[in-house]
């Protein structure tokens, strides 16, 4: 494979934009409690990931998706106030050159704030076409390896969800915002949801259903058997910042600190 994306990783030219971090919560609704956050990438000015998403090009893919991990492991070791809530981080399968070399920096920043492997998820979407669905195995075995999570995001949207969870299975899959909205009112969806439910279970993979917008869509998917969520019904995503969470069926708000606990 080609050495251009870790010389540009090595390179000490800076990115050509600037960018931060919000940060959304995902929520285990069986015990009311918060399972962790997703990290997603924003403008310093809070503008979208689509207007950072437009800034980077072939030359600057590897320097930006290693930029990326590392800013959000640096802002969460300094909200998170323990050490079991977990960090979920976006990734470029096609920005990885060799899985155990471009994991580097991200374990150094893990180390510096204190996050132990365990605690860190790796996204992976099945909107981007895999160029070398052999490669993103080798990727998902070298983050096990390490002790990470992986999730493959968007599953029902993009390229092929079926072909790909039959050649690598993650630790969890995200549903698509688009199939589950509505769902409380589509059979159909209700149908399909179901069936992707336990088939996850058989795999022994964990279902995520993201997009969660709607008390009437939350408990259709509960009935499915979905116990993680995240979603507007909870919190919309903080720029630099946790949330405060609300709990569906509850009073509570989850108050979250905003400095670590030393």
């Amino acid at each position: 494979m080609s050495k251009a994306g870790c010389h540009g990783c090595r390179s000490p030219e800076p990115l050509p934009f600037d960018f931060t971090m919000a940060f959304q919560p995902i929520v285990d609704v069986s015990q009311n409690r918060i399972w962790g956050y997703e990290a997603l990438v924003r403008g310093l000015e809070g503008q979208g990931a689509g207007w950072v998403l437009d800034q980077v090009d072939e030359l600057n893919r590897y320097k930006f998706d290693q930029a990326c991990r590392v800013r959000a492991i640096e802002l969460a070791g300094s909200l998170f106030s323990d050490d079991d809530t977990r960090l979920s981080i976006n990734f470029m399968p096609n920005a990885v050159y060799e899985p155990a070399a471009c994991i580097r920096a991200t374990l150094e920043a893990a180390r510096r704030v204190g996050f132990a492997n365990r605690q860190l998820m790796f996204e992976f979407t099945e909107n981007e076409r895999m160029l070398d669905v052999g490669h993103v195995q080798r990727i998902i075995a070298e983050y096990r390896r390490q002790g990470f999570l992986t999730a493959l995001d968007d599953f029902g949207a993009g390229y092929a969800g079926l072909n790909l969870l039959a050649s690598f299975q993650p630790d969890l899959i995200k549903l698509d915002m688009e199939l589950i909205r509505g769902i409380a009112s589509s059979h159909a969806r209700q149908v399909i949801v179901a069936c992707v439910a336990t088939m996850a279970r058989e795999l022994g993979i964990t279902i995520l259903a993201e997009g969660v917008e709607t008390d009437a869509e939350l408990t259709a998917l509960r009935a499915a058997g979905i116990r993680l969520f995240q979603g507007y019904l909870f919190a919309k995503p903080a720029l630099a910042d946790l949330p405060q969470v609300r709990f569906p069926g509850t009073c509570a708000m989850a108050a979250i600190e905003a400095t670590k606990v030393a």
